[in-house]
């Protein structure tokens, strides 16, 4: 039981101080990770071998790793499912680390009443991944580089959509973006006040992310009790890191916001603080993600 707990601690450790490091070089990890040479990497969370993207906090692992190496292609396999496809990995090439998080349940009789309980134990393991550039012999389409994009805003119209399927309440004026918890309601300057439409897609994903935290639906509490505390700063990374993941599902090109460079300090002294803080504020990510995508379904159900 040990050598297992220091293992997931080695792990929020290796992952945490690998973000840590990008932040205080002024990097955000989860900023453009993608590369529009490959036909699957335009914008896109990391791929299994399978076409099934990684979740949490593998997104940001991988998404980093591709930045570090310049990989084009978003897909990672293991070295035995490359070898499954008949590939085989290049002599030294190394691979990264992603994690599988999970719970056990063990039965167990009480000493004092001599019922058996069931025990709920979480754990989690370790696993290697390769980068497709890394491993040679693949099915060509793991290869296949991008078709020229003819009318890239076209796509809009799939983002004005997702966010009118939630039923948030969305309203517009002023220069500000933020959510209101108390009126709930999100605040977004106008339209015609952005540099681009991408940028207000994007920037509305991070407020709707904000928009899970609701009572009425995630109820999420990170502790926040004003302006600039700690569970101020890691409700903001949790909103960042979902306007990431919602970006790459939208097809959305994730621009760096000007007002979320003052928050690096604040995340930084968090990470550093807490090695689980970032394993956290992405799982809080990936399932405000899931909940808004999940309005979707109920969108279309209700439609019809």
């Amino acid at each position: 039981m040990t050598t297992s707990i220091q293992a997931r601690k080695d792990v929020y450790s290796r992952v945490t101080d690998k973000i840590i490091t990008d932040l205080e070089q002024g990097v955000r990890p989860w900023m453009k990770p993608w590369n529009a040479e490959h036909a699957a990497g335009r914008i896109t969370r990391p791929l299994r071998h399978n076409g099934a993207p990684y979740n949490g906090i593998n997104v940001l692992m991988l998404w980093s790793a591709a930045v570090d190496h310049g990989y084009a292609a978003p897909i990672w396999m293991t070295y035995k499912q490359a070898a499954e496809l008949g590939a085989h990995v290049r002599k030294g090439e190394k691979g990264e680390p992603v994690v599988y998080a999970n719970t056990l349940t063990r039965t167990e009789t009480d000493e004092a009443t001599g019922e058996e309980i069931d025990q709920t134990i979480p754990f989690m393991k370790g696993y290697t991944v390769f980068n497709v550039e890394q491993i040679e012999d693949l099915p060509e389409h793991y290869y296949e580089l991008a078709e020229p994009v003819l009318d890239p805003v076209a796509r809009i119209q799939h983002a004005e959509s997702f966010f009118a399927a939630t039923k948030a309440e969305i309203r517009h004026g002023g220069n500000s973006a933020y959510f209101c918890l108390s009126t709930d309601h999100i605040q977004m300057p106008p339209f015609e006040s952005f540099m681009d439409a991408e940028s207000y897609y994007a920037t509305l994903a991070h407020e709707a992310t904000h928009w899970t935290r609701h009572p009425s639906r995630l109820d999420r509490d990170l502790g926040r009790k004003r302006f600039g505390d700690e569970g101020y700063a890691r409700e903001e990374l949790v909103a960042e890191l979902g306007s990431a993941f919602l970006a790459c599902d939208l097809e959305i090109a994730l621009e760096p916001r000007a007002d979320h460079a003052a928050y690096i300090e604040s995340w930084l002294k968090v990470l550093k603080e807490d090695k689980r803080a970032i394993f956290q504020a992405a799982a809080h990510a990936q399932r405000a993600a899931d909940y808004l995508h999940s309005l979707q379904t109920a969108s279309k159900e209700a439609a019809a």
